[in-house]
């Protein structure tokens, strides 16, 4: 064994908007530590703590998956023996085609998410071989994210927002719903820079998070009911004459119906509905009033509730109506990733798509499983990129669907997760460290290029060369399944866009890090160098889409049905110990989670600091170590999301809490966050 140490760059693939550049310490094709590198501006020399701790043990741990794998036990069991890559892919065509003989080829799913956030691990040659398959399609935004980027497409189109840089610009800084030092933490580091020059710092969340210790004005907000403080806000501020209206004449459509409806919700609405002091929704005015120059990011957690897409939409039209956009500084942090000249119908291979394919939402998967009656039923499926029993609401209903036994189920990840257990055969996935990939981030203007820092773990292979095998013994011949990793590389962008500067993508040094800029090559500041892209040519406050589409072209509220049996919300968002669910088999993420509780409500119920507590709804039960905390409000319980099941004595996580089927007002989301539950001491 070698004791001589090499350092290599590479970059992080997590579902995470910050994509930091990595500085990987090897020994002996093992990786020994990782920290952040210099090779992009934005996350200089800083990383997450979680790569950190948890990434070497992810790629090197008794959890590792090295060699293909078939079942030998009961689905879910985990009792597997090992086989050869030959024989693993046979098995995949086996399975697929008795399906596809059976009831044709929507009856298969390639069921994936978003794992790894490379271009070409994330969306190449899978989606070619499902589309060349003729594989039921599926819309996976609903699951996170298609929300609140729905909610932004309908104000501004496809045109990316403000790069985060620009906050160095600003006078007034609104974080709303984004916990940005446990999932964005170089926007904090960014903010901790112009707080230093003299900007003020909103923070509007349920919970008081660690950077609302750094507020000037913290909000604690009731869950689900950022659209009622919106737009009484919208409406104060029109009270107090403080909209811009030579920039609403100029850039906003459908104005005059938004006010009508933001008067309709009152200052006594933000008390009642809201649960917030009228003298902090007055300083909130304020601010608004009082600042030249103020910038907006809008967190994930926002879209988790029925009212999700209007509380979106209402947080984001504060900045048309008060002018907040046509300069560096103002604007709304999102969307970076539209900034990258993407030709995701040439990666993807969309042309393959047979006519009259139907999409499922991702959310329906396991409904549809467990649906005999529907015309074509789902028979087989291939899991990758994706921890469904992890991730997915009505996390019960998932487990029997994929304990269906007359379901083929393919496996393909890194390690052996929840969801692999129920796997008939399991394809060993390359971690981040083993393959070369592109990344073009959705919180930054970076694009990234690596290459393998270490050679693959046992058999693990690139997603990219599982699926070329796939399509091989499929008999697809087609050239386009026969690209090399650079080939795709280029394939993933518009050849000869001005925005690449002249570089071919497969071509970027890992040394670097390209920023994207606007078309012209100016900075990307919206209202000025680049427009709206909607329909209007305008920011849209009134959508005529959303009213065609589901009745209302302007953001309402909705309020949540209480059940006196189950009278607290239980809301789960990022871990300081996982991004999603990914770390979730690691050591120090295998215990019993925690569940804060206001100390009031822990005294009603008799709970104290550290004891084992039971939470439970109709749908099921978990086990909870409670944190007692004046950090959530009452009537709120909060645990981070992503939790495997071996935390809970019941096997179940706080995902079978969560309905599945209550949906958000637009695109048809996840409502994670509307769950009621009840507690007591076990």
């Amino acid at each position: 064994m070698s004791t001589a140490t090499e350092t290599r760059l590479t970059v992080c693939t997590l579902d995470c908007p910050d994509t930091c550049s990595l500085a990987v310490k090897v020994q002996d094709e093992k990786v020994i530590s990782i920290r952040a590198s210099e090779v992009n501006p934005y996350t200089d020399k800083a990383i997450c703590s979680k790569v950190a701790r948890f990434y070497p043990d992810y790629v090197h741990g008794e959890q590792r998956l090295t060699h293909p794998l078939k079942r030998t036990g009961s689905r879910g069991s985990g009792e597997y023996e090992q086989i050869s890559w030959e024989q693993a892919i046979d098995l995949v065509h086996e399975g697929f085609s008795q399906a596809i003989e059976q009831h044709g080829p929507q009856s298969v799913i390639g069921f994936n998410y978003a794992g790894p956030h490379g271009e070409l691990a994330a969306n190449s040659l899978d989606r070619r071989f499902f589309n060349k398959l003729g594989a039921t399609q599926l819309d996976r935004g609903p699951l996170c994210g298609a929300v609140k980027s729905g909610a932004y497409a309908s104000l501004f189109g496809d045109t990316a927002g403000m790069p985060p840089e620009q906050v160095m610009e600003s006078d007034l800084l609104v974080m709303w719903g984004n916990n940005a030092t446990v999932s964005n933490l170089h926007l904090s580091r960014m903010l901790k820079k112009t707080q230093a020059a003299g900007c003020k710092l909103i923070v509007i969340d349920p919970k008081r998070i660690a950077i609302a210790n750094r507020a000037d004005l913290f909000l604690q907000i009731n869950p689900g009911t950022d659209v009622v403080l919106a737009m009484a806000l919208a409406a104060e501020l029109e009270r107090r004459g403080g909209l811009d209206n030579d920039f609403i004449e100029q850039w906003v459509y459908g104005a005059a119906p938004y006010l009508e409806q933001a008067r309709q919700y009152s200052r006594e609405d933000v008390l009642s509905i809201c649960g917030l002091s009228l003298a902090s929704f007055d300083a909130l005015a304020d601010y608004y009033m009082q600042a030249k120059n103020v910038s907006a990011s809008f967190g994930n957690g926002i879209e988790r509730g029925k009212s999700g897409g209007s509380g979106l939409r209402a947080a984001m039209a504060l900045q048309a109506l008060t002018g907040n956009f046509g300069r560096s500084g103002a604007g709304v942090i999102a969307k970076a990733g539209l900034s990258f000249p993407r030709d995701s119908e040439r990666l993807e291979g969309t042309s393959m798509v047979p006519k009259n394919t139907r999409t499922l939402n991702i959310l329906d998967v396991s409904k549809s499983i467990l649906d005999d009656t529907l015309a074509i039923p789902v028979k087989a499926l291939m899991i990758y990129n994706h921890n469904p029993i992890a991730t997915h609401p009505d996390q019960h209903r998932m487990q029997r669907a994929l304990s269906k036994e007359s379901v083929f189920i393919a496996g393909c990840d890194v390690v052996m997760t929840d969801s692999m257990k129920y796997a008939d055969v399991i394809l060993p996935a390359a971690s981040m460290f083993e393959i070369e990939d592109i990344y073009a981030s959705y919180g930054h203007n970076y694009l990234q290029r690596a290459e393998a820092v270490i050679a693959p773990v046992g058999e693990a292979l690139a997603n990219t060369e599982i699926f070329r095998r796939l399509a091989a013994r499929f008999g697809f011949d087609d050239a386009s399944f026969k690209r090399t990793d650079k080939q795709l590389m280029d394939e993933a962008f518009i050849d000869g866009d001005p925005r690449l500067q002249g570089k071919k993508p497969s071509k970027l040094g890992v040394d670097e890090a390209l920023f994207i800029e606007s078309d012209s090559g100016q900075p990307i500041i919206m209202c000025d160098t680049v427009k709206p892209s909607t329909p209007s040519g305008k920011i849209e406050l009134f959508s005529d889409a959303l009213e065609q589409k589901y009745g209302f072209g302007v953001p309402r509220y909705e309020p949540l049905a209480r059940a006196e049996k189950f009278p607290f919300m239980i809301i789960s968002p990022s871990s300081n110990d996982r991004t999603n669910a990914t770390f979730g088999g690691c050591s120090e993420s295998l215990v019993a989670q925690s569940v804060e509780i206001h100390p009031e409500d822990a005294a009603a119920s008799g709970i104290t600091h550290g004891e084992l507590v039971r939470v439970w709804n109709e749908q099921g039960e978990v086990s909870f170590k409670a944190q007692v905390s004046d950090k959530v409000k009452q009537g709120v319980l909060y645990t981070p999301k992503g939790a495997w099941k071996a935390t809970s004595q019941s096997g179940q996580t706080v995902n079978a809490l969560i309905p599945a089927d209550v949906r958000t007002d637009i695109l048809d989301g996840a409502c994670y966050n509307d769950t009621l539950v009840a507690i007591e001491s076990y």
